[in-house]
């Protein structure tokens, strides 16, 4: 397995060089000249076995769901069924960077056409500069991408009909649904506290009034 962190969206990754590349490692297309992170892509995954290759890279989430010539090669990756899960990750886990990245994990030879999606980001240990994926988030990670069934509000499986439907956009919001219904507010209970507290101060006001006179304030 291939384990990286492609440099985000790098905005001088050798456009120039790449459509007379000898190796010829972008026949999907050019990435965009000013971000580079499907061209480090679309490096490792020319780099794989052919039969047993598998390799997992942190990306932006921008990679997810950025049309035009990104989007071209994302689609191409899926329907080539190299695309094996997308894993959410929360913020500020990597230096330099605050905002929130993805796992993309790739596999050849893959034995059903499904992406997994898992949505990790709200699974962490905070800190004040910088925040931590514990052992237990991890296993979790770990178990739920092994088992690769739905679980709600974290992992979804998506058929490639499904990717389709949506325009081979993987912004995993679409596929995982984490909407918590927010609670109801009972009117009967809120009109009856509002009650109490007017009389409350309605008291209050009298009492201070009082002392006002006893203080030979009051007319």
């Amino acid at each position: 397995m291939l384990r990286c962190i492609e440099p985000f969206s790098l905005s001088k990754w050798g456009y120039e060089d790449a459509a007379d590349d000898e190796h010829g490692r972008f026949h999907r297309g050019l990435p965009p000249k000013t971000k580079g992170d499907y061209a480090f892509i679309t490096h490792m995954i020319e780099t794989l076995k052919n039969d047993t290759g598998r390799m997992g890279v942190v990306v932006p989430h921008g990679v997810l769901f950025r049309g035009s010539s990104e989007g071209k090669i994302r689609q191409q990756f899926i329907e080539e069924n190299l695309l094996d899960t997308v894993i959410g990750l929360p913020e500020k886990l990597f230096f330099g960077t605050g905002i929130p990245a993805a796992i993309l994990v790739f596999k050849k030879n893959k034995t059903d056409d499904t992406v997994l999606f898992i949505d990790a980001s709200s699974d962490y240990e905070s800190g004040s500069n910088q925040n931590k994926l514990t052992d237990e988030n991890l296993a979790k990670i770990i178990e739920t991408y092994n088992n690769r069934e739905f679980v709600d509000k974290y992992a979804y499986v998506a058929s490639l009909d499904e990717i389709k439907e949506n325009d081979f956009n993987l912004n995993i919001p679409r596929y995982v649904d984490t909407f918590e219904p927010e609670a109801e507010i009972d009117l009967v209970a809120v009109r009856t506290e509002r009650l109490a507290l007017k009389n409350e101060l309605a008291s209050l006001e009298s009492e201070m009034e009082n002392y006002l006179k006893e203080l030979g304030y009051g007319a």
